[in-house]
Protein backbone atom coordinates (compact mmCIF):
# COMPACT_ATOMS: atom_id res chain seq x y z
CA UNK A 1 0.00 0.00 0.00
CA UNK A 2 2.66 2.44 0.73
CA UNK A 3 4.42 1.10 -3.29
CA UNK A 4 2.90 4.58 -4.43
CA UNK A 5 3.59 6.70 -1.72
CA UNK A 6 7.33 5.96 -2.60
CA UNK A 7 7.29 6.50 -5.96
CA UNK A 8 6.02 9.99 -5.19
CA UNK A 9 8.52 10.63 -2.37
CA UNK A 10 11.77 9.08 -5.58
CA UNK A 11 10.23 11.58 -7.74
CA UNK A 12 9.51 14.78 -5.26
CA UNK A 13 12.63 17.39 -5.42
CA UNK A 14 11.87 18.49 -1.30
CA UNK A 15 12.73 14.28 -0.52
CA UNK A 16 14.82 12.04 0.02
CA UNK A 17 13.26 8.21 0.49
CA UNK A 18 15.22 5.93 2.90
CA UNK A 19 13.56 1.95 3.45
CA UNK A 20 13.47 0.13 6.53
CA UNK A 21 12.06 -3.54 5.20
CA UNK A 22 11.00 -5.96 7.92
CA UNK A 23 8.30 -8.03 9.01
CA UNK A 24 7.00 -10.96 7.00
CA UNK A 25 8.75 -9.39 3.98
CA UNK A 26 11.38 -11.40 5.20
CA UNK A 27 9.97 -14.33 5.83
CA UNK A 28 10.01 -17.82 2.95
CA UNK A 29 7.08 -18.93 4.89
CA UNK A 30 5.21 -15.33 3.52
CA UNK A 31 6.01 -15.32 0.22
CA UNK A 32 9.53 -13.05 0.46
CA UNK A 33 7.84 -10.82 -0.66
CA UNK A 34 11.18 -8.24 -0.15
CA UNK A 35 11.40 -9.39 -3.54
CA UNK A 36 8.51 -7.72 -5.37
CA UNK A 37 9.94 -4.81 -3.04
CA UNK A 38 12.97 -4.67 -5.37
CA UNK A 39 11.29 -5.73 -8.79
CA UNK A 40 9.47 -2.51 -8.16
CA UNK A 41 12.98 -0.99 -8.05
CA UNK A 42 13.25 0.34 -4.93
CA UNK A 43 16.44 0.61 -2.85
CA UNK A 44 16.24 -0.97 1.03
CA UNK A 45 18.29 1.08 3.16
CA UNK A 46 17.85 -1.34 6.20
CA UNK A 47 16.13 -5.03 7.05
CA UNK A 48 15.12 -5.61 10.27
CA UNK A 49 14.48 -9.45 11.05
CA UNK A 50 11.89 -9.70 13.85
CA UNK A 51 9.92 -12.75 13.22
CA UNK A 52 10.02 -15.77 15.01
CA UNK A 53 9.24 -19.59 14.19
CA UNK A 54 6.28 -19.80 16.51
CA UNK A 55 2.87 -17.69 16.39
CA UNK A 56 1.94 -17.68 20.45
CA UNK A 57 1.60 -14.51 22.29
CA UNK A 58 4.72 -15.17 23.93
CA UNK A 59 6.68 -15.29 20.80
CA UNK A 60 4.62 -12.34 19.26
CA UNK A 61 5.91 -10.30 22.53
CA UNK A 62 9.33 -11.68 21.64
CA UNK A 63 8.89 -10.59 18.18
CA UNK A 64 7.93 -6.87 19.21
CA UNK A 65 10.83 -7.07 21.61
CA UNK A 66 12.71 -7.79 18.58
CA UNK A 67 11.96 -4.99 16.14
CA UNK A 68 13.07 -2.05 18.83
CA UNK A 69 16.22 -3.21 19.41
CA UNK A 70 16.48 -3.68 15.31
CA UNK A 71 14.33 -0.64 14.38
CA UNK A 72 16.93 1.39 16.94
CA UNK A 73 20.09 0.35 14.96
CA UNK A 74 18.06 0.87 11.72
CA UNK A 75 17.13 4.56 12.49
CA UNK A 76 20.57 5.12 13.93
CA UNK A 77 22.39 4.24 10.76
CA UNK A 78 19.78 6.30 8.93
CA UNK A 79 19.38 9.39 11.11
CA UNK A 80 16.08 10.14 9.24
CA UNK A 81 13.71 13.66 9.63
CA UNK A 82 10.34 11.76 9.86
CA UNK A 83 9.55 8.24 9.93
CA UNK A 84 6.50 7.53 7.79
CA UNK A 85 4.44 4.37 9.07
CA UNK A 86 0.97 2.49 7.54
CA UNK A 87 -1.06 1.17 9.65
CA UNK A 88 -1.76 -0.96 12.90
CA UNK A 89 0.32 -4.02 13.12
CA UNK A 90 2.84 -5.03 16.18
CA UNK A 91 5.65 -4.31 13.80
CA UNK A 92 4.72 -0.67 13.00
CA UNK A 93 4.52 -0.52 16.98
CA UNK A 94 7.92 -1.89 17.53
CA UNK A 95 9.56 0.72 14.81
CA UNK A 96 7.59 3.82 16.15
CA UNK A 97 8.30 3.07 19.92
CA UNK A 98 12.37 3.06 18.95
CA UNK A 99 11.58 6.15 16.57
CA UNK A 100 9.99 8.24 20.02
CA UNK A 101 13.29 7.33 21.90
CA UNK A 102 15.63 8.39 18.92
CA UNK A 103 13.36 11.84 19.06
CA UNK A 104 12.21 11.21 15.39
CA UNK A 105 9.16 12.34 14.62
CA UNK A 106 6.30 10.17 13.07
CA UNK A 107 4.10 10.52 10.60
CA UNK A 108 1.30 8.00 10.62
CA UNK A 109 -1.21 6.82 7.25
CA UNK A 110 -4.89 5.05 8.15
CA UNK A 111 -5.17 6.06 11.83
CA UNK A 112 -8.53 6.66 13.70
CA UNK A 113 -9.72 3.61 12.45
CA UNK A 114 -11.54 0.72 14.84
CA UNK A 115 -11.38 -2.92 14.61
CA UNK A 116 -12.55 -4.00 17.93
CA UNK A 117 -11.60 -8.01 17.59
CA UNK A 118 -8.20 -7.32 17.17
CA UNK A 119 -4.94 -6.14 18.68
CA UNK A 120 -4.65 -3.86 16.06
CA UNK A 121 -7.16 -1.38 17.82
CA UNK A 122 -4.99 -0.49 20.99
CA UNK A 123 -1.87 -0.56 18.38
CA UNK A 124 -2.92 1.59 16.10
CA UNK A 125 -4.74 4.39 18.87
CA UNK A 126 -1.48 4.17 20.46
CA UNK A 127 0.86 5.05 17.41
CA UNK A 128 -1.29 7.95 17.02
CA UNK A 129 -0.26 9.05 20.26
CA UNK A 130 3.00 8.66 19.06
CA UNK A 131 3.27 10.37 15.81
CA UNK A 132 2.72 13.89 14.95
CA UNK A 133 1.44 13.62 12.09
CA UNK A 134 -1.55 12.02 10.69
CA UNK A 135 -2.77 10.92 7.19
CA UNK A 136 -6.35 9.37 7.48
CA UNK A 137 -9.08 8.04 5.25
CA UNK A 138 -12.26 9.32 5.72
CA UNK A 139 -13.24 12.28 7.88
CA UNK A 140 -14.37 10.22 10.84
CA UNK A 141 -10.94 8.83 11.12
CA UNK A 142 -9.88 12.32 11.46
CA UNK A 143 -12.58 13.60 14.17
CA UNK A 144 -11.26 10.32 16.36
CA UNK A 145 -7.46 11.14 16.10
CA UNK A 146 -8.68 14.32 16.91
CA UNK A 147 -10.60 12.99 20.05
CA UNK A 148 -7.38 11.07 20.89
CA UNK A 149 -6.22 14.97 22.04
CA UNK A 150 -4.24 15.45 18.67
CA UNK A 151 -3.85 18.88 17.11
CA UNK A 152 -6.39 19.28 14.06
CA UNK A 153 -3.98 20.69 12.13
CA UNK A 154 -2.01 17.79 12.27
CA UNK A 155 -4.76 15.77 11.27
CA UNK A 156 -5.15 15.27 7.01
CA UNK A 157 -8.16 13.59 5.81
CA UNK A 158 -6.41 12.13 2.43
CA UNK A 159 -8.62 8.97 1.39
CA UNK A 160 -7.51 5.18 1.47
CA UNK A 161 -3.85 4.37 0.15
CA UNK A 162 -5.26 1.08 -1.20
CA UNK A 163 -7.51 2.82 -3.85
CA UNK A 164 -4.23 4.05 -5.20
CA UNK A 165 -2.96 1.09 -5.48
CA UNK A 166 -6.12 -0.25 -7.59
CA UNK A 167 -5.87 2.94 -9.60
CA UNK A 168 -2.57 3.05 -10.42
CA UNK A 169 -2.51 -0.66 -10.90
CA UNK A 170 -1.54 -3.14 -14.46
CA UNK A 171 -4.45 -5.58 -14.42
CA UNK A 172 -3.83 -8.72 -15.19
CA UNK A 173 -6.95 -10.27 -17.59
CA UNK A 174 -8.50 -13.15 -16.53
CA UNK A 175 -6.53 -15.91 -19.42
CA UNK A 176 -3.39 -14.04 -18.32
CA UNK A 177 -3.67 -14.12 -14.42
CA UNK A 178 -5.00 -17.74 -14.68
CA UNK A 179 -2.04 -18.73 -16.21
CA UNK A 180 -0.12 -17.15 -14.01
CA UNK A 181 -1.80 -18.99 -10.99
CA UNK A 182 -1.87 -22.17 -12.80
CA UNK A 183 -5.68 -22.62 -11.93
CA UNK A 184 -8.77 -22.12 -13.98
CA UNK A 185 -11.86 -19.90 -12.71
CA UNK A 186 -15.37 -21.31 -12.70
CA UNK A 187 -18.84 -19.93 -12.93
CA UNK A 188 -18.72 -18.54 -9.36
CA UNK A 189 -15.80 -17.02 -7.69
CA UNK A 190 -14.14 -16.76 -4.21
CA UNK A 191 -11.26 -14.93 -2.76
CA UNK A 192 -10.76 -16.20 0.58
CA UNK A 193 -8.38 -14.00 3.72
CA UNK A 194 -8.85 -15.00 7.36
CA UNK A 195 -7.13 -14.01 9.81
CA UNK A 196 -7.07 -14.86 13.81
CA UNK A 197 -9.08 -12.53 16.01
CA UNK A 198 -6.68 -11.54 18.00
CA UNK A 199 -8.31 -10.56 21.01
CA UNK A 200 -9.96 -13.56 21.29
CA UNK A 201 -8.83 -16.63 22.99
CA UNK A 202 -9.02 -20.34 21.57
CA UNK A 203 -11.39 -19.34 18.40
CA UNK A 204 -9.50 -19.15 15.00
CA UNK A 205 -9.28 -22.91 15.09
CA UNK A 206 -13.42 -23.48 15.30
CA UNK A 207 -14.20 -20.29 13.21
CA UNK A 208 -11.90 -21.68 10.21
CA UNK A 209 -13.45 -25.06 10.75
CA UNK A 210 -16.26 -23.50 10.23
CA UNK A 211 -15.70 -21.37 7.02
CA UNK A 212 -13.96 -23.95 5.45
CA UNK A 213 -17.06 -26.19 6.30
CA UNK A 214 -19.46 -23.44 4.38
CA UNK A 215 -17.46 -23.51 1.85
CA UNK A 216 -17.10 -27.29 1.29
CA UNK A 217 -21.02 -27.13 0.01
CA UNK A 218 -20.23 -24.49 -2.62
CA UNK A 219 -20.83 -26.20 -6.61
CA UNK A 220 -19.08 -25.40 -9.56
CA UNK A 221 -16.84 -22.46 -7.32
CA UNK A 222 -13.32 -21.26 -7.55
CA UNK A 223 -12.07 -20.68 -4.45
CA UNK A 224 -8.47 -18.50 -3.79
CA UNK A 225 -7.07 -18.68 -0.64
CA UNK A 226 -4.43 -15.83 0.77
CA UNK A 227 -2.53 -16.89 3.97
CA UNK A 228 -3.12 -15.80 7.02
CA UNK A 229 -1.14 -12.72 8.88
CA UNK A 230 1.86 -13.71 11.15
CA UNK A 231 -0.43 -13.41 13.99
CA UNK A 232 -1.07 -15.34 17.01
CA UNK A 233 -2.39 -18.90 16.05
CA UNK A 234 -1.79 -18.02 12.01
CA UNK A 235 0.16 -21.11 11.69
CA UNK A 236 -2.68 -23.31 12.28
CA UNK A 237 -5.21 -21.95 10.12
CA UNK A 238 -2.46 -22.02 7.35
CA UNK A 239 -2.64 -26.30 7.66
CA UNK A 240 -6.36 -26.49 7.80
CA UNK A 241 -6.27 -24.36 4.39
CA UNK A 242 -3.56 -26.90 3.20
CA UNK A 243 -5.36 -29.92 4.11
CA UNK A 244 -8.86 -28.11 2.80
CA UNK A 245 -7.35 -27.43 -0.54
CA UNK A 246 -5.62 -30.69 -0.82
CA UNK A 247 -9.17 -32.39 -0.86
CA UNK A 248 -11.05 -29.56 -3.23
CA UNK A 249 -9.99 -29.79 -6.60
CA UNK A 250 -11.40 -26.19 -6.56
CA UNK A 251 -9.45 -24.76 -3.92
CA UNK A 252 -6.12 -23.34 -4.64
CA UNK A 253 -3.77 -21.70 -1.81
CA UNK A 254 -1.33 -19.22 -1.92
CA UNK A 255 1.62 -17.92 0.46
CA UNK A 256 1.25 -14.44 -1.38
CA UNK A 257 -0.56 -13.24 -4.34
CA UNK A 258 1.62 -10.23 -4.95
CA UNK A 259 -0.09 -6.86 -4.82
CA UNK A 260 -0.71 -7.02 -8.93
CA UNK A 261 -1.96 -10.61 -8.67
CA UNK A 262 -4.23 -10.04 -5.77
CA UNK A 263 -5.77 -6.65 -7.36
CA UNK A 264 -6.47 -8.92 -10.34
CA UNK A 265 -8.10 -11.47 -8.31
CA UNK A 266 -10.33 -8.77 -6.94
CA UNK A 267 -11.23 -8.14 -10.51
CA UNK A 268 -12.00 -11.53 -11.57
CA UNK A 269 -13.95 -13.04 -7.80
CA UNK A 270 -17.64 -12.62 -7.25
CA UNK A 271 -17.23 -11.83 -3.62
CA UNK A 272 -13.94 -11.38 -0.83
CA UNK A 273 -14.83 -13.82 1.97
CA UNK A 274 -12.79 -13.63 5.79
CA UNK A 275 -12.13 -10.86 7.83
CA UNK A 276 -9.77 -9.14 5.90
CA UNK A 277 -9.41 -5.18 5.72
CA UNK A 278 -8.76 -5.43 2.19
CA UNK A 279 -12.44 -6.36 2.03
CA UNK A 280 -13.82 -3.11 3.14
CA UNK A 281 -11.21 -0.58 2.12
CA UNK A 282 -10.72 -2.24 -1.09
CA UNK A 283 -13.16 -4.69 -2.78
CA UNK A 284 -16.31 -2.21 -3.04
CA UNK A 285 -14.12 -0.37 -5.25
CA UNK A 286 -14.81 -3.02 -7.73
CA UNK A 287 -18.31 -3.01 -7.22
CA UNK A 288 -18.25 -6.97 -5.67
CA UNK A 289 -19.58 -8.15 -2.65
CA UNK A 290 -17.69 -8.29 0.90
CA UNK A 291 -18.44 -11.45 3.52
CA UNK A 292 -17.36 -9.95 6.80
CA UNK A 293 -16.60 -12.64 9.07
CA UNK A 294 -17.24 -11.88 12.68
CA UNK A 295 -15.84 -9.33 14.99
CA UNK A 296 -12.25 -8.32 13.97
CA UNK A 297 -13.27 -5.78 11.61
CA UNK A 298 -15.54 -4.23 13.99
CA UNK A 299 -16.23 -0.73 14.00
CA UNK A 300 -14.67 0.48 10.27
CA UNK A 301 -16.34 2.13 7.63
CA UNK A 302 -18.69 -0.18 5.78
CA UNK A 303 -19.88 -0.02 1.92
CA UNK A 304 -23.46 -1.38 1.11
CA UNK A 305 -21.46 -3.92 -0.66
CA UNK A 306 -20.54 -5.52 2.68
CA UNK A 307 -22.59 -8.28 4.64
CA UNK A 308 -21.61 -8.96 7.86
CA UNK A 309 -22.17 -12.61 9.26
CA UNK A 310 -21.40 -14.69 12.47
CA UNK A 311 -18.56 -17.04 11.97
CA UNK A 312 -20.65 -20.20 12.42
CA UNK A 313 -21.25 -22.17 9.18
CA UNK A 314 -25.01 -21.51 8.28
CA UNK A 315 -24.91 -17.52 9.09
CA UNK A 316 -21.89 -17.82 6.24
CA UNK A 317 -23.65 -19.83 3.95
CA UNK A 318 -27.13 -17.71 4.75
CA UNK A 319 -24.60 -14.49 3.63
CA UNK A 320 -23.10 -16.02 0.20
CA UNK A 321 -26.30 -16.95 -0.59
CA UNK A 322 -27.58 -12.79 0.20
CA UNK A 323 -24.35 -11.87 -2.24
CA UNK A 324 -25.69 -14.09 -5.03
CA UNK A 325 -29.48 -12.94 -4.93
CA UNK A 326 -29.92 -11.08 -8.19
CA UNK A 327 -31.76 -7.82 -5.62
CA UNK A 328 -28.14 -7.95 -3.94
CA UNK A 329 -26.09 -7.92 -7.13
CA UNK A 330 -28.17 -5.81 -8.86
CA UNK A 331 -27.05 -2.92 -6.33
CA UNK A 332 -23.42 -3.27 -6.61
CA UNK A 333 -22.97 -0.97 -9.53
CA UNK A 334 -24.05 2.09 -7.43
CA UNK A 335 -21.79 1.13 -4.61
CA UNK A 336 -19.62 4.00 -3.26
CA UNK A 337 -16.31 3.19 -1.45
CA UNK A 338 -15.91 5.27 1.92
CA UNK A 339 -12.24 5.07 1.58
CA UNK A 340 -12.48 8.02 -1.57
CA UNK A 341 -11.89 7.42 -5.08
CA UNK A 342 -7.95 7.89 -4.75
CA UNK A 343 -5.09 10.88 -4.48
CA UNK A 344 -4.01 9.68 -1.25
CA UNK A 345 -0.29 9.52 -2.01
CA UNK A 346 0.07 12.93 -3.97
CA UNK A 347 -1.76 14.28 -0.92
CA UNK A 348 0.40 12.78 1.35
CA UNK A 349 3.69 13.89 0.02
CA UNK A 350 2.68 17.20 -0.72
CA UNK A 351 1.98 17.69 2.88
CA UNK A 352 5.18 15.95 3.75
CA UNK A 353 7.32 18.21 1.73
CA UNK A 354 5.92 20.85 3.16
CA UNK A 355 6.52 20.10 7.08
CA UNK A 356 9.24 17.84 6.90
CA UNK A 357 12.04 19.75 9.16
CA UNK A 358 9.78 21.90 10.76
CA UNK A 359 7.34 19.24 12.56
CA UNK A 360 8.34 19.85 15.82
CA UNK A 361 8.41 16.31 18.64
CA UNK A 362 6.27 18.75 21.60
CA UNK A 363 2.66 18.54 21.01
CA UNK A 364 -0.16 19.69 23.17
CA UNK A 365 -2.98 17.88 23.79
CA UNK A 366 -6.17 19.30 22.23
CA UNK A 367 -9.06 18.89 24.72
CA UNK A 368 -12.58 19.11 22.52
CA UNK A 369 -15.38 21.11 24.57
CA UNK A 370 -16.01 19.81 27.72
CA UNK A 371 -19.64 18.84 28.70
CA UNK A 372 -20.45 18.69 32.58
CA UNK A 373 -22.92 15.56 32.72
CA UNK A 374 -22.84 16.12 36.24
CA UNK A 375 -24.89 18.79 36.21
Amino acid sequence: MLRWVMEEIQASAALELRLVVTGAHLSPEFGMTVSEIESDGFAIDQRVEMLLSADTPTAIAKSIGLGMIGFADALAAIRPDILLVLGDRYEILAAVTAALAARIPVAHVHGGETTQGAIDEAIRHSVTKMSQLHFVAAQAYRNRVIQLGEEPSRVFCVGGLGIDGIRKATLLNRATLEDSLGIRFLDRNLLVTFHPVTLETRTAESQMDELLTALANLQDTAIVFTMPNADTDGRALLEKIKVFCGRHANAHWFSSLGHARYLSCLAQVDAVVGNSSSGLTEAPTFKIATINIGDRQLGRLRAQSVIDCSPTCESIADALASAYSPSFQARLSSVVNPYGDGGAASAIVKTLERCVGETTLKKAFHDLPFQNTFA
